[in-house]
């Protein structure tokens, strides 16, 4: 019998890895194994999850890809990875792949028929994690009806914005989509968001609050999504290869910080000046003995102390547009203090 894997999905910072821990913590006792691809060069969404794992999904169970995303790379590191989980001891019962946020899952899908896995594996289901606050800003899309119309007429949608882009192939992709971080929104932007998301696909949507979805409604969705590709449209269809040249990422180091409410105002600044999608990492705090997880969407910015410092503190990585300005970005991040990049 194949083993069902769920490709979660979704552009970066929707709540990806909340979602895959709330499962984690609430496997009902099936045996998970986890593949965790990152799109800049720090393990941030595997070091979270390790930090979590339990009987149902030990650590020796949880796989990094970082720097890079797997639907580009199928063969050098898709493959071998899934070698890697098929050959763990004992029975498995699910395997859930995180995708990064600049990943199409389309090229992932179709990997599922290489001969090395296609006899073992099965797509149970492609899982579209969309940030609705961030939808409601207009950063994928200003008109999801006439785009809707021009997905009829002539079945893909054409326009070049690449954040567009990536968002709807994942959505055009997905067996489900799950509208997180409502306790972020009023009815009526949950209603907008819903409706917008809709006018792209008519799979069923879940909202959901950090992520918290009961694993049930997640895994066991039998698409066999594998079999099912030629109905999953794309902006890509026509391309021998897929790169992402529209975006790149750069790791900075960060030297202590003595003020966390000015350092994320420094995050929140920069962000705004210089375009920035996404920042996520581990800093060290002065005087503090547990690392502190900062993460920001655009100007939204988080952090919490989330364990012990173990030496890999003050890394974190950035996200944006080709041409980020690097010297600008370290400078806004650290005024005085030194770091470098990575």
């Amino acid at each position: 019998m194949k083993i069902p894997t769920t490709i979660i999905t979704g552009f970066l910072g929707a709540g990806k890895t909340s979602l895959i821990r709330y499962v984690m913590e609430n496997a009902g006792g099936r045996r998970i194994a986890l593949l965790i691809n990152e799109f800049g060069d720090v393990g941030v969404d595997g070091a979270i999850l390790k930090s979590c794992s339990n009987d149902s999904c030990p650590e020796n169970a949880i796989i990094e890809l970082p720097n890079g995303c797997i639907c580009c790379t199928v063969a050098d590191d898709f493959i071998p990875a899934m070698e890697r989980l098929l050959a763990l001891p004992g029975k498995l019962d699910h395997i859930v792949i995180e995708t990064s946020g600049l990943a199409l899952p389309k090229p992932l899908v179709k990997a599922f028929d290489w001969p090395a896995i296609r006899s073992k594996l099965t797509v149970d289901g492609v899982i579209a994690v969309v940030d609705g606050p961030a939808v409601m800003t207009g950063a994928f899309v200003n008109d999801p009806q006439a785009l809707a119309k021009q997905k009829a007429d002539i079945g893909l949608i054409d326009h070049d914005n690449p954040l567009a882009e990536v968002y709807e192939d994942q959505l055009l992709c997905a067996d489900l989509v799950v509208l997180n971080k409502i306790d972020r929104m009023d009815l009526a932007s949950r209603k907008k968001v819903k409706t917008d998301i809709a006018a792209l696909t008519s799979v069923g949507i879940v909202e959901a609050a950090h992520g918290r979805i009961n694993p049930d409604i997640l895994l066991g969705l039998k698409a066999e999504a594998e079999k099912d590709i030629a109905n999953r449209v794309s902006h890509h269809d026509t391309e021998e290869e897929h790169d992402h040249e529209d975006f790149e990422s750069i790791v900075i180091n960060i030297p202590a910080i003595a003020d966390i409410a000015y350092f994320h105002e420094s995050i929140v600044k920069a962000a705004a000046d210089y375009g920035i999608l996404r920042i996520k990492g581990f800093v060290q705090v002065e005087g503090k003995p547990m690392r502190y997880l900062v993460q920001a969407v655009g100007k939204r910015i988080s952090g919490h102390f989330d364990g012990a410092c173990n030496g890999t503190e003050g890394r974190i990585v950035v996200i944006g547009r080709k041409g980020l300005d690097q010297q600008a970005i370290i400078s806004a991040l650290t005024e005085s203090k030194l770091a470098s990049v990575a």
